[in-house]
């Protein structure tokens, strides 16, 4: 059972419930965008927030200003988990993630995959999310028993099973700079036993680009829930498979996930798996017979 499903049946939410607390994931998702589009070339402030590469400008207080009041106005009694103003009071076991601007960088320098994201998660499980990625006029939504949509275009993961066939996605995190533990040997090796590996900077956008089948699988390190929430209940209801890098159930918290195909996700698990990031033959060519 979907991690998703199961938070929206632990919640006991009705039929009626979800799709009233997805409608307000999507107007808060484009309250966001709105704000982004308003601020998208003019930007007059850009600062790290305390780690090299981690970026803020005045477009994510913007809009995080505009999901937060929507929110606010609309489910006043659920708490909310945001980027820049952190966490509000727990009213509840429903708590909405959001990212203003998931891909700052990209922002900043006017390349186009970034993106507002909210998701609602039932005690830090995913639940249902939208997001909004303005300057590709794509929107994404899903929730449990509606589906995973993009625009008018409801989603279905790719039918990809073999690594060499495939297209991957992943990300480098801001500490990566002073950490072994960096994700460089892992796109070594995946890059070498792919059709390709790409690396875009948004999250939350390469985990809906999953659940549109644009990209087989994606695996990532040092990631925040505001990060995942609404991708992750994207690639389930599209029918993806979301865990952590063992292949157990995944945990938010922890930071990191393999999302993918059905037919990829024992791949990437035994691939993660025989990388070892702190040796340095990790980083070698495969051998000549490798898929």
């Amino acid at each position: 059972m979907r991690l998703s499903d199961q938070a929206a049946a632990a919640a006991g939410l009705t039929a009626l419930e979800i799709e009233r607390l997805a409608e307000v994931a999507r107007a808060a998702a484009q309250a966001g965008s709105l704000a982004l589009r308003e601020h998208l070339g003019r930007l007059e402030r850009i600062r790290e927030k305390g780690r090299a590469g981690d970026l803020v400008t005045e477009a994510d207080e913007a809009a995080e200003t505009a999901v937060l009041e929507l929110l606010s106005a609309q489910t006043p009694e659920l708490g909310v988990l945001a980027e820049e103003t952190g966490q509000s009071a727990l009213k509840s076991d429903l708590q909405w993630c959001v990212d203003p601007l998931d891909g700052t960088t990209n922002f900043a320098h006017g390349f186009p995959f970034f993106a507002t994201s909210v998701g609602l998660t039932w005690r830090g499980q995913p639940l249902l999310g939208a997001l909004a990625a303005p300057a590709l006029e794509q929107f994404f939504w899903a929730a449990p028993g509606l589906g995973a949509w993009c625009n008018d275009n409801r989603l279905a993961v790719s039918g990809c099973e073999e690594l060499g066939s495939s297209l991957l996605a992943t990300g480098f995190a801001y500490d990566r700079h002073t950490r072994l533990d960096n994700n460089y040997a892992e796109f070594c090796w995946f890059t070498h036993r792919s059709r390709g590996v790409r690396r875009a900077g948004a999250a939350a956008l390469d985990l809906a680009y999953v659940a549109a089948g644009r990209l087989d699988g994606y695996w990532e390190r040092g990631l925040s829930p505001w990060d995942l929430a609404a991708g992750v209940a994207l690639v389930e209801q599209a029918g993806g498979i979301v865990s952590r890098y063992d292949g157990s159930p995944l945990e938010l918290g922890e930071g990191r996930l393999i999302a993918c195909a059905p037919g990829l996700h024992r791949a990437l698990v035994e691939g993660l798996s025989a990388i070892r990031p702190l040796d340095g033959a990790s980083f070698g060519a495969p051998e000549l017979d490798a898929p």
